[in-house]
């Protein structure tokens, strides 16, 4: 009996009966049913999510920033509910919890009373985390809570965003402040090295000035201590001559009395007298010319020393009663000599003269006395003076040596002054330099950078397109396996009839596997046309996948037959426990590498995961190469449970054991 022959008696005995063809068709539609109803209603959920009920609570407070209200609890709340992400209610917080216990709403988000107070705190001595409040109910599905947390990670991200541009762009405009007010500085400085300079060189004219002035001090102080000695030595005389002429009076008196005893010495007195007479007028006449040249002289010296006229009035003034009580005394000195030769004159021409003007002289010795008194007097106060004036002349060029010294600690100071403010203006002007000049636009992109610095580019090598498409591999292989488990369960794995009759292992085992894989190519391609045209998914490589999708249905179809041959029911209840092993083995919803240990393992050794993967490669425009070696992968699958078929056939064919002959319990 040749092998189609045994497929084609396989198929009528499938469709002999009105119930069998039912049963038939129903089978044929399990996995169909299975990948296009799960594949339909997991197509796109995320664009459906904006029917999720949500409640949003705002409670904020505001706060003032800069004089400014403000109030960031209503722009999230306004921002929240214009992105329409969800199905937003803005309620109370009491709705709210209520709300989130009788399931009105999934999850729900309350933004607290001071949460712009907290926003703004970081310029303050107290700064806060703001805080959003998201509330969830895993009774709501965890899902609904899972969703819920990665759209509190969306809001936080753009509160995040919009409070740091705006922090950012305070930040951008004081540091346009700070640069403008960097070129007063710079201006000032610039203005302050300038006068530093002119303050130098004015400060060295000064020193100059301060050393002259010491010096022309110091030469007057040499000066008026001559001054002082000179005026020292006249006081001396003058008071030599007032101690030799306190007894005139006495001896006046004695020559008045003794006149006639002298009256033959009365020819050499007058000529004395008359010979001293005329010296006294000369020196009397000669006096005021001689104090005129002695004034100019010294007014010169002074004048020569640097003291001005104002200086040279003051020290004539303190010299001139000295000088006008000396010319006076020697004046009236004067006058009582000429007094005195006239005396002796009349003396000489009479005896009878010589008592009335020894009387006369006698008279006018007190006099005399008194001049010289007087005038040693003046000498001691002009001596006395000229010390003071020598003093205060030394004092001053103490004084002026000081003030060069101060005067040159000044320049140097100034100097300084002069090299820090050149520093400075080089420093403000440096600092100048390192922050760029920014217009209102480029401070707002600036902002914008700062506080969102990193923008994630997607640049997918391979793209699913919906979450649907992405789920899309995984339940077309778990298709595949249950439309294969369904239809064991009406199809016979091998004809004990055709063992015992034909006898030919081969060739009972190719159409024991033939018959369910052509089926369960029919079932791919029908489920191929659901993904592609009614649920609309994109395939790259729409023969390949169909390829793919048929080698994995003939694959799991040798498998699940061998488990049938080999152990009959408990092969059948085996292919249920590989459906649920390589349900979560496949890696279709997680990746394989977040399973288990012993999982992880069995993710390379079942033949669902390379279906799976390359579904995937096809589907998504891939590596073909990858593809391919699935692709081997599942034929050595086919092939590996076709020989232990085979093998199985072969041993029926010579004996038969009870379990051969028992009836399968689902066949």
């Amino acid at each position: 009996m040749k092998i189609l022959a045994l497929v084609r008696s396989e198929l009528q005995r499938l469709t002999s009966t009105p119930l069998a063809r039912l049963a038939l068709v129903a089978l044929m539609c399990v996995p169909l049913l299975y990948g296009g109803l799960y594949l339909w209603a997991n197509q796109d959920p995320y664009a459906n999510l904006d029917k999720v009920p949500a409640a949003l609570v705002n409670q904020d407070q505001g706060t003032t920033i800069d004089g400014k209200a403000t109030n960031y609890g209503d722009r999230v709340t306004d921002q929240i509910v214009d992105g329409k992400d969800f199905e937003w209610h803005v309620v109370s917080a009491k709705e709210a919890s209520a709300g989130l216990r009788d399931q009105t709403y999934d999850f729900s988000f309350t933004i607290p009373s001071d949460f712009s107070a907290d926003l703004t705190s970081a310029d303050t001595s107290d700064p806060r985390r703001a805080q959003i409040v998201l509330a969830t109910s895993d009774v709501n599905g965890y899902l609904s809570s899972t969703i819920a947390e990665q759209a509190g990670k969306t809001i936080r991200a753009s509160v995040t965003e919009q409070v740091g541009k705006e922090a950012a762009s305070r930040l951008l405009v004081g540091l346009a402040d700070i640069r403008t007010n960097l070129g007063s500085a710079v201006d000032g400085a610039n203005q302050l090295v300038a006068g530093a300079g002119s303050a130098v060189a004015g400060a060295n004219q000064l020193s100059t000035g301060a050393s002259d002035a010491a010096t022309g001090a110091h030469t007057l102080a040499d000066g008026t201590s001559q001054l002082s000695s000179g005026a020292s030595s006249l006081n001396t005389g003058l008071q030599q001559l007032k101690t030799s002429t306190t007894n005139l009076p006495t001896q006046a008196a004695t020559l008045a009395s003794g006149a006639a005893q002298v009256a033959d010495g009365n020819k050499q007195l007058a000529d004395g007298v008359s010979s001293a007479a005329a010296t006294s007028a000369a020196a009397a006449a000669a006096l005021p010319a001689q104090q005129q040249e002695a004034r100019a002289q010294i007014r010169a010296a002074l004048q020569s020393q640097g003291y001005t006229d104002e200086q040279i009035a003051n020290l004539e003034a303190t010299f001139q009663p000295v000088t006008d009580s000396l010319t006076g005394a020697l004046t009236n000195a004067n006058t009582q000599i000429q007094g005195l030769n006239g005396q002796v004159s009349a003396l000489s021409t009479g005896a009878a003269q010589v008592s009335a003007g020894a009387a006369q002289l006698s008279a006018s010795a007190p006099a005399l006395t008194d001049g010289i008194s007087k005038a040693a007097a003046g000498s001691a106060t002009l001596s006395s003076g000229a010390a003071s004036a020598a003093s205060g002349a030394s004092s001053l060029a103490s004084g002026l040596d000081t003030l060069s010294t101060g005067t040159t600690t000044l320049r140097d100071g100034l100097v300084t002054l002069d090299d820090g403010t050149t520093t400075l203006r080089d420093g403000l002007q440096s600092g100048l330099g390192e922050i760029p000049v920014s217009t209102a636009s480029q401070r707002d992109d600036q902002a914008g950078a700062i506080s969102d610095p990193v923008a994630v580019k997607d640049q997918a090598l391979t793209s699913a397109g919906t979450y649907g498409a992405g789920l899309a591999p995984f339940f077309i292989s778990l298709a595949a396996w249950i439309g294969m488990y369904a239809l064991f369960l009406i199809i016979k794995p091998i004809s004990k009839r055709a063992i015992t009759a034909v006898k030919a292992p081969v060739r009972i085992s190719l159409a024991g596997w033939l018959a369910p894989a052509l089926l369960g190519v029919v079932q791919m391609i029908a489920l191929y046309a659901i993904v592609t045209n009614a649920l609309g998914f994109g395939v790259v490589h729409p023969w390949g996948l169909v390829g793919m999708m048929a080698l994995a249905s003939v694959a799991f179809a040798a498998i699940i037959m061998t488990l049938n041959v080999w152990l009959g029911s408990v092969g059948q209840f085996l292919g249920l426990v590989l459906m649920v092993v390589q349900l979560v083995t496949a890696g279709g919803t997680f990746p394989w590498q977040t399973l288990p240990g012993p999982l992880a393992a069995l993710h390379f050794a079942l033949p669902m995961s390379y279906a799976t993967d390359g579904i995937r490669q096809l589907m998504y425009g891939g590596s073909p190469s990858a593809a391919w070696a699935d692709a081997g992968v599942l034929a050595a699958w086919l092939v590996g449970a076709l020989l232990l078929s085979l093998l199985a056939a072969t041993r029926m064919t010579r004996r038969r054991t009870l379990r051969d002959l028992r009836p399968s319990l689902i066949g």
